[in-house]
């Protein structure tokens, strides 16, 4: 006897000037677990609405199985037991990414240069490239990171302007330490900002105890501020003392 096939009912909207991505992950998702999607599409504006006034419901896409309605992307995905990201949830997600690439991008310019990944350029480079990759970050959105910062540094907190210079700061820094440029002026920079931000980290952290978010990839952030913030600055001022100790 030939075996069924799944069967699901897909509304989704299709039209000239929008595809739903959720419904095209809805789908995907259907098809993946093995079912044939009979898919519908809404193409106007008006045809959307009316969909949404006749099933009572708020958004779409809206999946259908055996005649029962499951609901748009998230609740398909919880109807099959996947787990759905809670957009205010905490995450190191961010900075694990983004450290992984700035170390892959140091070992791969210190292959090139010095025909060897693992050197101590590689090292200086790493520390470089994050700063960099963080002052981009930051500088994406300055206010909403200077409102952020504004919650925790010692320094912001006495002399506001100094949360919307940080990020050009930092970015100036990690451009000439990559260059191994003006080291008179690359060394203080990173040094004093990495400084003022450890100071700030440590105390809110481990002597407020606070329970806040960290600026450090941008106002939007989710990453708790923690050992890793903390760990950032002190690597920003430890390459401050290195390269002064080579320089000077």
């Amino acid at each position: 006897m030939a075996r069924m096939t799944k069967q699901a009912i897909l509304h989704r909207m299709v039209m000239p000037g929008h595809i739903c991505p959720y419904g095209l992950k809805a789908k995907h998702l259907l098809e993946s677990c093995g079912f044939a999607v009979d898919d519908r599409w809404l193409t106007t504006r008006e045809e959307t609405d009316a969909f949404k006034a006749e099933h009572g419901v708020a958004t779409t896409p809206q999946t259908f199985i055996d005649g029962v309605r499951i609901g748009g992307y998230d609740d398909l995905r919880r109807h099959f037991g996947l787990k759905v990201a809670d957009p205010d949830a905490t995450s190191y997600t961010p900075v694990i990414a983004l450290f992984a690439m700035t170390a892959l991008m140091a070992l791969a310019a210190s292959f090139s240069v010095e025909g060897n990944a693992f050197t101590s350029r590689a090292a200086e480079w790493f520390i470089s490239f994050s700063m960099i990759v963080l002052a981009l970050l930051k500088l994406q959105d300055v206010d909403k990171f200077a409102t952020m910062f504004l919650n925790y540094d010692l320094l912001a907190r006495r002399w506001v302007p100094y949360a919307s210079i940080y990020p050009f700061a930092e970015g100036l820094a990690g451009v000439l330490m990559t260059a191994h440029a003006l080291p008179w002026l690359s060394i203080p920079v990173a040094l004093f900002i990495g400084g003022i931000g450890a100071a700030s980290v440590f105390k809110a952290v481990y002597i407020d105890r606070r329970d806040i978010k960290c600026a450090c990839v941008g106002g939007s952030s989710k990453v708790p501020l923690g050992f890793v913030s903390l760990t950032e600055n002190v690597m920003m001022a430890a390459m401050a003392l290195w390269m002064a100790r080579m320089w000077f």
